[in-house]
C-alpha cells in the first residue's frame, strides 16, 4: 500500500514553546489516521503543517513522496493536492452554496463553470443537499453548513483530506448527520487525517488512532488497542475523562 503522507522529525515552536515534539507519522492509501488527545495537545497544530499553513522548524513532510516541507516548494500547488476542514465551517456568507463549492474549481484548478458545476451538485445530492444549492450559508443548519463544508474540500478531488474537531462547533443533534458523511468517504476510499473527540465515531472510521500529548505521540495504533485496552497510563487517564464527559 502506498504511503500518502509521511512526517519525519517534525518540529514546531511557537516562541520558546514546542508544541510538537520530533513527530514521526505515515499514513498509507485509503485509510483513516485519527488524532486524539486534549486541547492543546498539537493536534490543530499538526494539521495545518501538514497544510502548510504553518512552518515547521526541522524534520520533513511528504505528500506522495515529495517533500512538501521544503521552502522552496509552491504551496499554492501543493494545496491543490489537498482539502481541509476546519473547526469553523469558513463560508462566505454572500455566496451561494453552489458558489461556495465552486469557487476553488474555477478559480484555483481551472475548471469551466459548467464542470465545477456538473460536479458540485452530483456531491451535493450524493450528501443530501441538492435542495440547498441556491440557498446562502446562513439559511442552513450548523450540520447542513460544515457539510457543505465538507463538500467543497472533496470539489478539488484532494489527494489527502483534512478534517480539524469538524463536530465541534455544532449542537450535540447535528453531530451524527456530518459524522455520517464522513463515514461515507471512509467506505469510499478517501484518504484521512482527522482530530476529533468523538471518540465512539473513531472506533468506526479509524485504521489508525494516535493520541497525542504536548506534541508528543504517545500512543499508536488501532481503535481496539488505543480506545479500548490502551497501555499507557496517560492515555488511560485521558480516555477515563472522555468517558465520564459522555464521548466514549
Amino acid at each position: 500500500m502506498s504511503k500518502v503522507l509521511e512526517l519525519v522529525d517534525v518540529r514546531k515552536s511557537f516562541g520558546a514553546e514546542v508544541v510538537l515534539h520530533d513527530l514521526s507519522l505515515t499514513v498509507p492509501e485509503h485509510t483513516a489516521t485519527v488524532l486524539i488527545g486534549a486541547s492543546g495537545s498539537g493536534k490543530s497544530t499538526l494539521l495545518r503543517c501538514i497544510n502548510l499553513l504553518e512552518s515547521i522548524d526541522d524534520g520533513q513532510i511528504f505528500l506522495d513522496g515529495q517533500e512538501i516541507s521544503d521552502p522552496l516548494i509552491n504551496v499554492d500547488e501543493v494545496r491543490r493536492r489537498l482539502g481541509m476542514v476546519f473547526q469553523s465551517f469558513n463560508l462566505f456568507p454572500h455566496k451561494t452554496v453552489l458558489e461556495n463549492i465552486t469557487l476553488s474549481p474555477i478559480k484555483v484548478h481551472g475548471k469551466s463553470r459548467d464542470e465545477a458545476n456538473t460536479h458540485a451538485l452530483h456531491l451535493l445530492k450524493r450528501f443530501d443537499l441538492a435542495d440547498k444549492a441556491d440557498q446562502y450559508p446562513d439559511r442552513l443548519s450548523g450540520g447542513q453548513q460544515q457539510r457543505v463544508a465538507i463538500i467543497r474540500s472533496l470539489a478539488v478531488s484532494p489527494r489527502l483530506l483534512l478534517l480539524d474537531e469538524v463536530t465541534s462547533a455544532l449542537d450535540p443533534v447535528l453531530v451524527n448527520e456530518v459524522l455520517s458523511a464522513v463515514r461515507d468517504l471512509k467506505s469510499d476510499g478517501m484518504t484521512m487525517v482527522l482530530a476529533t473527540h468523538e471518540m465512539g465515531f473513531a472506533t468506526q472510521v479509524a485504521d489508525e488512532v494516535c493520541f497525542l500529548e504536548s506534541g508528543n505521540i504517545i500512543e499508536r495504533g488501532s481503535a481496539e488497542q488505543v480506545l479500548h485496552n490502551p497501555q499507557n497510563p496517560k492515555t488511560q487517564e485521558f480516555l477515563k475523562r472522555v468517558h465520564q464527559a459522555g464521548r466514549l
